[in-house]
């Protein structure tokens, strides 16, 4: 019988995590991102303008989950991880909009150089006023994310999906049984 290799197991186990994370997060942002896409289509559809959006919400809650594990992984927005989880949460929400700011600033900027502009010529055509809309609209979906993300990192991974995700009635036996 051989033993199975600690390393082995632990990349598989880190591999399982970081797809529960890319998943978790991806289902979260797309939820929002398409019933924004939702009401956008139905808001344009009065003015009779087709417009379909599900595949860009899709794509954007994967890129924006991605940049928060690479900004999770380079511990951005650690700041104030030991004052109160509402002000940790805040803040992280509001430097993980900024982040994902950055990104479709430089994502707009790129494609405006792939269509032949000059640099120049890409940053005067970049609407930063549709760019600042969208980043309050992630700053309040990362306001709860965030939230469960720093009550999680408090309570610790096993309490948390217990108080989530189970009924009350195998707690308070355990609690009635200790005492």
């Amino acid at each position: 019988m051989s033993i199975p290799n600690p390393q082995k197991t632990s990349l598989k186990q880190k591999a399982a995590h970081e797809f529960r994370e890319i998943a978790t997060i991806s289902l979260y942002l797309a939820f929002f991102f398409c019933a924004l896409a939702t009401y956008s289509m139905l808001l344009l559809g009065r003015f009779h303008i087709s417009y379909f959006a599900y595949g860009a919400a899709l794509i954007n809650a994967l890129v924006i989950t991605k940049v928060i594990l690479i900004g999770e992984a380079v511990h951005v927005g650690d700041k104030f991880e030991s004052r109160p989880l509402f002000y940790s949460a805040i803040y992280k929400a509001f430097v993980y909009s900024l982040l994902v700011l950055a990104f479709h600033f430089l994502e707009e900027i790129i494609k405006r150089l792939v269509h032949g502009k000059d640099i120049a010529g890409a940053f005067h055509e970049i609407r930063l006023d549709e760019l600042i809309a969208r980043s309050v609209v992630v700053f309040c979906t990362f306001i709860p994310l965030f939230g469960f993300r720093e009550m999680r990192r408090v309570l610790g991974e096993v309490k948390f999906r217990t108080l989530l995700f189970h009924d009350g009635t195998s707690q308070e036996s355990n609690q009635s049984s200790g005492t």
